[in-house]
Parts: structure tokens; C-alpha cells; sequence
């Protein structure tokens, strides 16, 4: 059983241990505000169309702050851009606080600070991944990121379900409260740091040539290239959560307002991502990152082929409905816990393989491919339901990322032959495990 559970020993490092420990506090707040935003939003406008906004007002900050965060997290120093960022993010906080105390009820008030908040968020989470290798040796990078991302997934589950029950009970502006006072927990983690300054750093501003000049450093490494590449096509071709809400309705005869059927789907992914986190041990063992990072993804795809053929059973048979939406939650389940060892192998290609100097403008463009992909998805998947149907969207869709990611492995098989070398260094050591 050790050897399945999670590797911990990342947690033996004082730096990445206070780091981790925070997030567990963080991300429970954080995930309040955002079910407390749309929430509040709609409370305030009773319209469906003003809460869709939250998406434009968020991705595009994401997008932009996330690639220039990026270049500001390879000319500052990290230590000093994270306490930097924290306090923004705190402070926008208090602001959510402030106008829901004070009963403001403008609704592009309350737009406006998400968008000043997700921008905060789009510079600290590229800063915050660069600094790992710093903490931590490459070795036990996959183990790292599989801890981190287990603590999101747990959040991004228990979040909702605490504030839909906390909402109704102490209103908006508890909640968002609780969110600012539980940030202060990561401040003080970082504060902990050393300085983090980057190594072979140009030294000119961090503008629009240095975000291009990130950019361009992944033609001549064509490893970092294609995990880009099979994240997309595992994104944009596999994520059927747009179908949800329909499939609920249609194949499973929930109610139009969501129900147990909606909440089971939508749960499901993120439920597999923290049991793939939970038994994560055999991460830590994998030398042949590539072909895992490979097999992660065509089991994804082929979980949403059979994700979409549990729905078409549905479809086609009432009396089978609760069977098949047992076996379409538990291939979405598969596909979340693959999902999560994918991008804890991605993640940890990225950080060991780039040079320290571009290490942050790409954890930027790594925000904005998990960012964007999804909602790309959204699009395209909507757009194919509404020609074909939801089950053969989401099963067509697994197809396709079975097919693309094996046509993509023959054209480039640089990804697939990609091995951590051991033992594990790198380019400068990791910090000691002192408690600073």
C-alpha cells in the first residue's frame, strides 16, 4: 500500500511543506469566491447572461497577465513577485468583502475586481510552479506536482458543496471574509522563501519581445513542443463538460435545473483527479516520462469513448439509465485520475527540462493551454451535440484524442523517447531543506 499511496517524501522539504500546507487553506477559500461571484451575480441581476460574463472577464486577464506574468517571473526575483501577487490577491478579496458588506450590488463592480483578481492569479500561479525546481530535485518533481494538484482537485470539490451550504446561512460577504483571511496562510509561506533569483536572466523589461522570445523557445525544444501539443488534443477534443448539463436532462431524466444526475457528472472528473493524487505513489518511479505522459492521455480519450457510450445505452434504454450513469460517472472518474498523472508528468517535464531563464514564461503559456482548452472545448463539443448528438460528441471526441495523439507520437516521436535521467539534478541544485 505505500507504494500506491502518494510519495510524500516532497514533503520533507520545509520550503515546499509550508507551501502545500497553505494551499490546503487557500484553495478551499479560494474556490468560495469563485462559486460566490457567479452566485452573487446572479442574486443581484437574475440573469443567466451576466453570470456568462464571468468567463470573458475571467479568461482574458488569464490570458494575457498569464503570458506576461510569466516574462515578469523571469526578471524578478520569484520570492519577491509571489509576496507581491499574494498581497493583490488578498487585497482584491477585501474588496469582494467591502461591496458585499456594504450592500453595493453592482454588478460590473463586482466583474471588474474578478477580473483584477483572476490577473493577480494568472501572475502568481506561473511564478509559483517556476520556483519548484529551486525546492525540490527533478526526481521528485512528478510526486510534487501530484500533490499540489491533488490539494486543487480536493478543493475544487469541497469548495462548492461548503459554500452552497455557508452562502444561504452567512450571505456573500462571510464568505468572502473567510476567502481573505485563509490567503494570509500562503503569505506567510512565502514570506518563509528565500530569494529565488533567476539564473541567466537577460535583464531587459519583461514586455512583449520577452513573452515572443518564451514563446520561441519551444521551436528548438521540441519535448516541451509536444506536451503542449497532446495537452491540447486531449483538451479540445476529450473535455465534454459543456454536454453535461443535456446529458443530465436527456439520457439520465434529471431535472432542467441540474440535480443528483448533473452534480455526479460534473464531480466526477475532479473526484478522479483526487483519487489519481491519492494513489499516486508509482509517479515517483517513472523514468520514462514520455510514453507515461502518452499512455495518461489515450486513457483519457478512451475513457470519454466509453463516457460516451454509456450515454448512448442510456439513450437507447430507460430501464438501463441508473446503470449507465453509474458507468459514465465511473469513466469519467478514469479519465480525471489519468488526467491528473498526465499533467503531474507534463508539468514536471516542463519545470526539468526548460532553462531556469524561460522557466517562468512558459509555466505562463502552461496556464493559458489549461485555461484555454477547456473552453474551446466547451465550444466545439456544443457544436458537434447540436449536429450529432451528445454521446457520439463525447465518444467521437475520445476517438480523436486516441487517433491525433498516436498520429502525433509517429510525426514526433521526441516525446516518446523522453527519459528523466537518474540520478536527478538540476541545473543549479535544489535550495537545501533548511527551515530558513
Amino acid at each position: 500500500m505505500r507504494g500506491l499511496l502518494a510519495d510524500t517524501r516532497p514533503l520533507a522539504v520545509p520550503h515546499f511543506r509550508r507551501l502545500w500546507t497553505a494551499n490546503i487553506v487557500t484553495v478551499v477559500g479560494a474556490q468560495l469566491t469563485v462559486v460566490a461571484v457567479p452566485a452573487q451575480i446572479y442574486v443581484e441581476t437574475g440573469s443567466s447572461a451576466y453570470v456568462g460574463l464571468t468567463g470573458v472577464f475571467g479568461l482574458v486577464p488569464l490570458v494575457v497577465f498569464g503570458l506576461w506574468g510569466g516574462a515578469l517571473a523571469d526578471h524578478f526575483d520569484r520570492r519577491t513577485l509571489l509576496q507581491v501577487t499574494t498581497v493583490g490577491l488578498i487585497g482584491t478579496s477585501a474588496c469582494f468583502w467591502l461591496q458585499a458588506a456594504m450592500g453595493s450590488g453592482n454588478v460590473w463592480l463586482l466583474l471588474g475586481l474578478f477580473s483584477v483578481q483572476q490577473a493577480f492569479f494568472a501572475i502568481n500561479q506561473p511564478t509559483r510552479s517556476a520556483i519548484l525546481p529551486k525546492l525540490i530535485s527533478d526526481e521528485l518533481l512528478p510526486a510534487a506536482n501530484s500533490l499540489n494538484m491533488t490539494v486543487f482537485q480536493a478543493g475544487a470539490i469541497a469548495g462548492p458543496l461548503v459554500a452552497g451550504a455557508l452562502i444561504p446561512v452567512l450571505g456573500f460577504s462571510w464568505i468572502y471574509l473567510i476567502d481573505t483571511l485563509c490567503l494570509f496562510a500562503t503569505l506567510w509561506a512565502v514570506v518563509k522563501l528565500p530569494s529565488l533569483r533567476v539564473e541567466g536572466a537577460s535583464g531587459r523589461p519583461p514586455g512583449l519581445r520577452s513573452v515572443i522570445e518564451g514563446i520561441a523557445y519551444l521551436r528548438g525544444h521540441p519535448v516541451l513542443m509536444m506536451s503542449f501539443v497532446v495537452d491540447i488534443i486531449a483538451m479540445v477534443f476529450g473535455m465534454p463538460r459543456a454536454l453535461f448539463p443535456e446529458i443530465a436532462h436527456e439520457s439520465f431524466s434529471g431535472p432542467d435545473e441540474g440535480g443528483l444526475a448533473f452534480a455526479l457528472l460534473f464531480a466526477g472528473i475532479p473526484a478522479g483527479a483526487v483519487l489519481g493524487g491519492i494513489f499516486s505513489g508509482w509517479v515517483s518511479r517513472i523514468s520514462a516520462q514520455g510514453k507515461a505522459v502518452v499512455w495518461c492521455i489515450v486513457v483519457w480519450g478512451l475513457a470519454m469513448v466509453g463516457f460516451g457510450v454509456a450515454v448512448a445505452v442510456a439513450d437507447h434504454s430507460a430501464d438501463a439509465a441508473a446503470w449507465m450513469l453509474s458507468a459514465a460517472v465511473v469513466m469519467l472518474i478514469v479519465g480525471g485520475a489519468a488526467d491528473m498523472a498526465s499533467a503531474a508528468f507534463r508539468q514536471s517535464i516542463l519545470q526539468s527540462s526548460a532553462a531556469d531563464e524561460v522557466r517562468g514564461r512558459l509555466q505562463g503559456i502552461f496556464i493559458v493551454v489549461v485555461a484555454g482548452g477547456p473552453r474551446i472545448a466547451d465550444v466545439a463539443h456544443g457544436a458537434t451535440a447540436a449536429m450529432v448528438g451528445t454521446a457520439v460528441a463525447a465518444a467521437g471526441g475520445g476517438a480523436l484524442v486516441v487517433v491525433l495523439t498516436a498520429a502525433s507520437v509517429v510525426a514526433v516521436p521526441v516525446l516518446w523517447r523522453y527519459r528523466l535521467a537518474r540520478p536527478a539534478q538540476t541545473q543549479t541544485g535544489p535550495l537545501p531543506p533548511s527551515d530558513g
